[in-house]
């Protein structure tokens, strides 16, 4: 049987697709229209907000960072400023060889041939079109060197920036300390918005502890890129009315501190090849006169980027010139108590002005065969209280320790600033170490070692044993000795100033509590047996007095480094000299209307009469107007 084929239906056919038709139409034209009206609403009813989107798509803000204050003197010399100077660069993407143009940069002594590695990471790690640093800061001859060879080294160029420069370097060193590159731990402690585009912050000294002043405010510059994120040059008239956070940055105040750099000059002379410290304050207000630190280093190695190699020699230096003796080293004080201990002594009634004893050379306790030696073998014989200061008489002071007692002598001494930052205005400052009962308590675990031994107390009279103290509390000490018990907090700063408008804000005094002894009777014979102490025929320090065109006052100390057995001699010469005595020395000038008091310590100078008198004078001698030409 056969199958006949269907007809085909033509007309449906035609119907079925026109239908088709019409639906596509319909639904392209709803398409379209959707498009259409999400133009309109993109280009013209939120024209502005998508414009302004656009516009930061294109234009980047940039951070421009602040001009650092300067720092001045208290005559205006300057100690800190900002210099231009040229840093060399390359940018990866315009160096044919790398390899091969670090190679020849370090043969010619631009770069360190062990810093290639890094340079080379550096240059993988971030765009190939952003420059890199290799040097912050080139000398006149490296840049003669490298501009004439300029053509050999396509990519790579000098570039001028502001770099932190330190005129008198050294002399200042601790003091003023120095800025360095951020680290990771800064970044952490610091405002990161405030700090865009800075390289750089205050490590140390004044630079650290006046950070906030001295660094200023960040402003900002419209930057054009491109897709790739290269900036390209900006027309202005084109963002003139979409410039959204452009501003010029805020230089960073001045400051002005109460150093006089002749006298730190002075200081770095008489300390040369010496370690130890000298701090001058002025008694009247607490002003840091000088505080120098030896040996010292150069900061500007430091604001410039130094080699791991030259750290590591700064740190590894037995002489330790990173440490800031004059505020962070704590030292046996000595004999430079003995003023202030009198003081006391004499307000709690354990002597008198005319009660004599007589120094044979050495001092036992009740019942005990150990003997604490007098610094003279042979005794001064019979002395008082003026001679026991004038002649540093150790037995004197070991006989009325007994009736002081520990607790006393903690007491008034912390009265004077010692065992106790003074809360200058530099970080790191040293507590030192004023003992007492309690101390001993407190710092021992064992109750045996809790105990507080009459020992202990005969050999802190001398400024001995536990007792510590920082050359800066020294010379605090000796400024409240020279102002009769009246305290100021010592400080550094002296005035900040507005670089924009000039306007000065000075730093008044702070005053402390005064100490509490009002007898004017008991000043004036303590501070006398000072004075005669360097101008007196029978004066310990009397060599240092000769001549002196005014009247000082000043008090020498010994303190030991290691102690000597009972039957055994000291005998500087037979001694290694890093185990010798430290020399200590304390004076202010002039007697009557003081205007510097002075502290100084020299490590294993032996003798303080001997070695840090003279400095003293030699810093007086400055500061008065009667210095010597050759200083």
């Amino acid at each position: 049987m056969s199958l006949i084929a269907p007809i085909k239906d033509h007309h449906s056919e035609k119907q079925l697709f026109v239908a088709r038709v019409i639906l596509a139409a319909v639904v392209s034209i709803l398409l379209l229209g959707i498009v259409v009206a999400r133009l309109v609403q993109l280009q013209v009813m939120q024209h502005e907000i998508y414009a302004e989107q656009s516009q930061g798509n294109r234009v980047r803000i940039e951070a421009v960072p602040p001009t650092r204050g300067l720092i001045f003197d208290r005559r205006g010399h300057v100690l800190a400023e900002n210099l231009p100077a040229y840093q060399l660069e390359f940018i990866p993407e315009q160096v044919p060889d790398l390899e091969d143009t670090l190679n020849r940069l370090a043969y010619i002594g631009l770069i360190e041939k062990d810093d290639i590695p890094r340079f080379n990471g550096l240059s993988r790690s971030g765009p190939r079109f952003k420059p890199i640093t290799l040097r912050f800061r080139l000398t006149d001859e490296e840049i003669a060197n490298f501009a004439i060879q300029k053509p050999r080294f396509p990519g790579v160029d000098l570039q001028p920036r502001l770099v932190r420069h330190y005129p008198d370097g050294e002399l200042v060193a601790h003091a003023v300390g120095y800025v360095g590159a951020l680290s990771t731990g800064d970044l952490q402690r610091l405002d990161e918005a405030a700090y865009a585009g800075t390289s750089h912050t205050g490590k140390t000294g004044i630079e650290h502890f006046n950070e906030d002043l001295l660094h200023g405010d960040v402003g900002f510059r419209q930057v054009v890129t491109n897709a790739l994120g290269r900036q390209v040059p900006v027309e202005t008239r084109d963002f003139e009315d979409s410039d959204p956070a452009s501003q010029n940055p805020s230089p960073g105040d001045n400051i002005y501190v109460s150093l006089d750099l002749d006298l730190q000059r002075v200081a770095a002379n008489q300390l040369e090849g010496r370690r130890g410290a000298v701090v001058a304050i002025d008694p009247n207000n607490g002003e840091i006169l000088a505080l120098f630190s030896s040996p010292s280093f150069d900061p500007n190695a430091f604001a410039t980027g130094m080699s791991p190699s030259e750290y590591n020699a700064l740190q590894t230096d037995d002489d330790r010139p990173l440490f800031n003796r004059a505020v962070r080293g704590t030292y046996p004080p000595g004999s430079t108590i003995k003023p202030m201990l009198s003081l006391a002594a004499l307000e709690v009634g354990a002597t008198n002005l005319t009660r004599r004893s007589v120094c044979i050379g050495w001092y036992s306790l009740p019942g005990s065969t150990h003997r604490y030696r007098d610094w003279r073998p042979q005794g001064h014989g019979e002395v008082d209280l003026h001679d026991a200061i004038e002649q540093s008489c150790d037995v004197y002071f070991y006989e009325i320790s007994r009736d002081i007692g520990i607790d006393n002598m903690h007491h008034y001494l912390s009265q004077f600033g010692l065992g106790i930052a003074t809360g200058l205005d530099m970080a790191g400052e040293a507590n030192g170490l004023l003992p007492s009962r309690e101390w001993k308590r407190k710092a021992f675990s064992e109750r045996a070692d809790q105990v507080w031994f009459p020992g202990e107390t005969i050999i802190a009279s001398i400024g001995q044993g536990y007792m510590l103290a920082t050359p800066l509390q020294l010379a605090s000490a000796t400024a409240t000795l020279a102002m009769r018990g009246q305290r100021f907090k010592p400080h550094l700063v002296a005035a900040f100033e507005d670089p924009l408008t000039g306007r000065r804000t000075l730093i008044a005094p702070e005053p402390l509590p005064p100490v509490d002894i009002d007898d004017e009777f008991y000043w004036q014979n303590i501070i006398g047996a000072m004075h005669d102490v360097i101008q007196s025929p029978t004066g310990t320090a009397r060599a240092a007095g000769l001549g002196a065109p005014y009247q000082m006052a000043g008090k020498s100390g010994t303190a030991q480094v290691f102690t000597v057995a009972q039957e055994d001699e000291y005998d500087e010469e037979e001694i290694d000299e890093r185990l010798r005595d430290h020399a200590l020395f304390i004076a202010f000038a002039p007697l009557d209307a003081p205007q510097i008091a002075v502290a100084v310590i020299i490590e294993n100078g032996s003798s303080g009469s001997r070695i840090a008198a003279p400095i003293a004078r030699a810093m007086m001698d400055e500061f008065l107007g009667y210095s010597d030409d050759e200083l």
